[in-house]
């Protein structure tokens, strides 16, 4: 099957939109993150749906073109590197996000509220980087790719 251009563009449009809205979260101070539960709960929300809309994104690619689902969500962001959606250190960079998600979903550990904090400053970067990468790569798919 081809790449759904619309998935992945309405993807791109959820992601943009909790971007937004984490954008005051994550220019808080640590101190005054640490001192609001709220904060650091709608933080954690919000990567956590930010990080899980890329991998939407991230699988659904790589099945398309591939036709291989990637083995696990780390996988996942390197996988675009080998399909020249996005440049190996950057993806190798961002494959992090799949550990911080895992670790809000699952609650596999005690979450540690800087490293959250830390994090979403993080997303303000790399989020829109990555979303440039997607984009690029859909306007330059022939049309019968997707």
């Amino acid at each position: 099957m081809p790449v759904d251009r619309d998935v992945v563009q309405r993807k791109i449009t959820l992601i943009a939109e909790d971007l937004v809205r984490l954008q005051p979260l994550a220019r808080l101070t640590l101190q005054e993150y640490l001192a609001r539960l709220e904060a650091q709960l709608a933080t954690e929300r919000l990567l956590e749906r930010l990080i899980g809309r890329m991998l939407d994104i991230n699988y659904h690619l790589a099945v398309e073109l591939r036709g291989v689902a990637p083995k696990d969500f780390h996988e996942s962001f390197l996988k675009l590197a080998e399909l020249d959606v996005l440049p190996a250190d950057f993806a190798r960079r961002i494959a992090r996000a799949a550990g911080l998600r895992n670790r809000l979903a699952h609650e596999y550990n005690e979450v540690d509220p800087a490293k959250v904090h830390a994090a979403a400053a993080e997303a303000l970067t790399d989020v829109p980087r990555y979303l440039e990468h997607i984009q690029q790569f859909l306007d330059r798919l022939p049309d019968n790719t997707g």
